[in-house]
């Protein structure tokens, strides 16, 4: 077989992780045990199990590294604080995925890290922050504002001065950033999102390099995992390996929509900001009228799903500040969405529709 790194992201996508012996299925098959018979390679399904396996294989060619398989993503992101020491200062975006904020932010009010909120897009103002830090915690594209950090930048500013940096990168997935080349020490993914790609499970995964400098990351998140109980359900990975395997094609297909729906967006008088960042299928638009108008323009659609995830091969959309968690940076009126792999003229024609509706609807600022 070809070596995996000769391998283009797209076709790694599909054959990395599979069974190759004469006689073997080309599928992976479903494991579906709690235990293994003494003397073997897996002891507990608690610690290692053939069901992760080819998934952590895949993620980990995929970017780079090696990959570690998490009940959520949550659980993956509480792995990650466990390696800062008591008291540790974390340098974080002010505005980021509202239930990693929450983790940190709870982390600080209890003493048990020290936080320091930046803006992302200011590097001279992260530099400022990361001396004596522990953790640098990245995202980018940012959620839900899509603000874009200039990533080799920042982790070369976090590694020049010994700090360990964790990159979300949900929203690009390996098949648009690879992280680990630009020297983050770990890449985390809701692998519920993009990775798995059909809204049918919630999973986590890390990937750390595979030449760590000594540091232990890898070992240290195993130990998180197995100690903590922070493992998924064997079907579950076995779902989201299936879904990887049209990752490349999914990706090419719902950005290619986002960008086109991107540009019509901004045109539409409905709309008073497109937040965009340029590639990939997530964006977000600042809808006239505030939360009246967004509230009505999520409601009024019937091919776009409106519900609070992500990444699935379904359009989604909604209103991010109906929670009361989303930072205040979060306007009112914002509207998260994400594009899938329907006809982009079906997504506009529907899209377009419940905009043109809010356009007469009255609203506190147009009666």
């Amino acid at each position: 077989m070809t070596p995996p790194e000769a391998l283009a992201p797209s076709t790694s996508c599909v054959v990395t992780g599979r069974p190759h012996a004469p006689g073997s299925p080309v599928n992976p098959p479903l494991v579906l045990t709690s235990t293994f018979v003494h003397g073997g390679e897996h002891t507990y399904a608690r610690e290692t199990s053939p069901a992760f396996t080819p998934f952590e294989e895949a993620v980990g060619v995929l970017e780079g590294g090696r990959a570690l398989v998490f009940a959520s993503g949550m659980a993956a992101a509480a792995a990650v604080l466990a390696l800062v020491p008591h008291g540790g200062v974390v340098v974080a975006p002010r505005s980021a995925y509202m239930g990693v904020l929450t983790l940190l932010r709870e982390a600080a009010e209890t003493g048990r890290i020290t936080l320091r909120e930046v803006d992302l897009t200011d590097v001279t103002a992260v530099e400022s922050a990361l001396p004596g830090a522990e953790l640098l915690w990245v995202e980018s594209p940012g959620n839900p504002l899509m603000e874009v950090a200039d990533l080799p930048r920042l982790l070369a500013a976090a590694r020049a001065v010994g700090v360990r940096s964790v990159v979300d990168n949900t929203f690009p997935t390996p098949i648009l950033a690879r992280p680990l080349e630009w020297g983050a020490d770990v890449v985390l993914h809701s692998a519920t999102k993009y990775l798995s790609g059909h809204s049918d499970v919630v999973l986590g995964v890390l990937v750390t390099p595979e030449d760590e400098g000594g540091r232990g990351t890898y070992d240290s998140l195993f130990h998180h995992r197995h100690l903590h109980g922070a493992v998924p359900g064997p079907m579950e990975v076995w779902l989201a390996l299936r879904g990887l395997r049209t990752l490349a094609v999914r990706v090419d297909r719902a950005g290619a929509n986002a960008a086109t729906l991107a540009a019509r967006l901004a045109e539409h008088p409905a709309i008073e900001r497109v937040r965009y960042p340029g590639s990939g299928a997530m964006l977000a638009v600042d809808v006239r009228g505030g939360a009246t108008a967004a509230e009505h323009v999520c409601a009024a659609t019937t091919l776009w799903t409106h519900s609070t995830s992500l990444g699935g091969v379904e359009s989604q959309l909604e209103r991010r500040r109906r929670y009361p968690s989303e930072p205040d940076l979060v306007p009112e009126g914002l509207v998260r969405l994400s594009v899938g792999i329907e006809d982009v003229e079906d997504l506009w024609r529907d899209l377009a529709r419940a905009l043109d509706a809010v356009l007469s609807a009255p609203t506190p600022d147009r009666p």
